[in-house]
């Protein structure tokens, strides 16, 4: 059974709040968030990825292909519980409600030299197997990036932040010839010059010559994700396009899903959690790639050590389509008291 000797809520946490239009002080992560990703719910607005690499106030969008941007009055600041936020609408717009999903690393860390290009900075939480990874491209096939997690990351998603170009991510059951892009609904790609054809290490990640991933001279930010057993779970599966669906089973009640078809056909990334969907089905879905609002439709049920597909969708569930997905534990199987997880 999967047991771990920590919270789940001290590392991954989603938290809900309602905009005020001024100063907002979020509070209730239950721990300082080094990544906090926020979304509109009632409304069409983009993404807000904020780190504590880049600093409060700037922040990417998922949804688009844009550059680092600096919003004064968006995320102000990163609290020991939480975060603050100015009146800037994207975060905060009055009355709005908002999802929060906060990851926790290692504050804004330090360079990393284990990989031939020295990052600037590296965020690494060995514990969670979570980091944050600020580099300069050299546009030489072959470089590698330290990750700072002691061992290989499953997923990995980067984007260039000086200019715009797409988000490209690197998910293990896809290997390293692949990549999927978040701000678009495209299946998985094939190109040898996003990974050099090179599967991570305990140490490094490898990078081709594409500019997406090492243009010459550029700027990238990369969040890097290693398995940790009862607590996080990077796989695939193959939907079966029927209302009774497949049980994918992670060894914890899952807090956050991120489900993408990779083959088969085009549709949404779809992300669904625990605190919007507090009883099953979990169908309340908000689409990193979209600035849509949040729309519901049955898709999943929650259940104490993974999820069982109950929708007949294509983003989550189209018949003979594979698909992949990141997951993050409300609770493992087994705590560290040896009570078993229940399902809801």
């Amino acid at each position: 059974m999967s047991y771990i000797s920590f919270q789940p809520n001290d590392y991954f946490n989603t938290k809900l709040y309602t905009g005020n239009g001024s100063t907002n002080a979020i509070t209730g992560v239950g721990f300082q968030p080094d990544w906090t990703w926020i979304k509109q719910r009632s409304a069409t607005r983009s993404h807000m990825l904020f780190d504590a690499i880049r600093g409060a106030t700037y922040r990417l969008s998922s949804d688009t292909n844009e550059a680092n941007g600096q919003y004064s009055t968006s995320l102000t600041a990163f609290n020991t519980d939480g975060f603050t936020l100015g009146a800037f609408n994207d975060v905060n717009a009055s009355s709005g409600t908002f999802a929060s999903w906060n990851w926790k690393a290692n504050g804004s860390g330090s360079s990393n030299t284990d990989g031939s290009i020295n990052t600037t900075y590296t965020s690494a939480n060995t514990t969670s197997g979570f980091s944050i990874i600020q580099y300069t491209g050299n546009g030489s096939a072959g470089a590698t990036i330290g990750h700072g997690l002691g061992v290989a990351p499953k997923m990995f998603i980067t984007k260039k932040i000086n200019t715009a170009d797409d988000w490209i991510i690197y998910h293990a059951s896809l290997g390293a010839t692949k990549y999927l892009k978040f701000n678009t609904t495209m299946a998985a790609g094939t190109a040898t010059d996003a990974w050099n054809d090179t599967a991570p290490t305990s140490s490094v990640f490898s990078l081709g010559s594409a500019s997406t991933t090492n243009g010459n001279g550029a700027t990238f930010i990369a969040y890097a994700f290693a398995e940790k057993t009862g607590f996080s779970k990077f796989g695939s599966y193959t939907g079966n396009g029927n209302n009774d669906g497949s049980f994918i089973y992670l060894g914890f009640k899952p807090a956050f899903v991120l489900c993408k078809v990779s083959s088969g056909t085009t549709n949404d990334w779809t992300l669904l959690d625990n605190k919007r969907d507090s009883f099953n089905v979990a169908g309340k879905r908000l689409y990193p790639n979209t600035s849509g609002a949040e729309s519901e439709t049955a898709r999943a049920d929650f259940t104490a050590n993974g999820f069982k597909l109950r929708g007949d969708g294509t983003d989550m569930n189209g018949s003979g389509n594979t698909y992949i997905y990141m997951a993050f534990a409300e609770a493992p199987l087994v705590g560290s008291n040896n009570v078993p997880a229940t399902a809801r």
